[in-house]
């Protein structure tokens, strides 16, 4: 798997989630109908994805799955899980919209790759410079 094609669109998503709601928290608050008041827990949750998102962005060149990439994928794996699942119970409840069937969507196709990332081999495919040690 292409495990910087995966960091990428992640470390995307959500730095441009992150940065939307840091700087448009009332915005974002209206348009999903929530009241004014919620904007400082909007701009919070903005710098928790942007901060998420830089972590994916710094990790994009390591292996992602080998002992030391571990950390940053058991992070994803976790954030897009819980997410997914909430999205979809949400989903199942009865919200409607296209948005929250998009976001759905989008979580659920980063949970799938994060956990196929888990259960893996890192190194299948890399290339060995000394293909027979003693």
């Amino acid at each position: 798997m292409n495990t910087k094609l995966l960091m990428v669109s992640s470390a995307l998503i959500m730095g441009i989630t992150g940065i939307v709601l840091t700087f448009l928290p009332q915005e974002t608050a209206k348009f999903f109908g929530w009241p004014a008041s919620s904007a400082i827990a909007i701009q919070v949750i903005g710098a928790l994805y942007f901060g998420f998102a830089m972590t994916n962005w710094i990790a994009k060149s390591h292996l992602i799955g080998g002992i030391y990439g571990r950390p940053v994928l058991i992070g994803n794996i976790s954030h897009y899980i819980i997410a997914a699942l909430a999205l979809v119970k949400f989903s199942i409840k009865g919200a409607s919209g296209i948005t929250i069937l998009i976001v759905t969507v989008i979580y659920s196709v980063f949970a799938i790759s994060f956990v196929y990332l888990f259960f893996a081999n890192p190194l299948k495919g890399v290339y060995d410079p000394i293909p027979f040690k003693k």
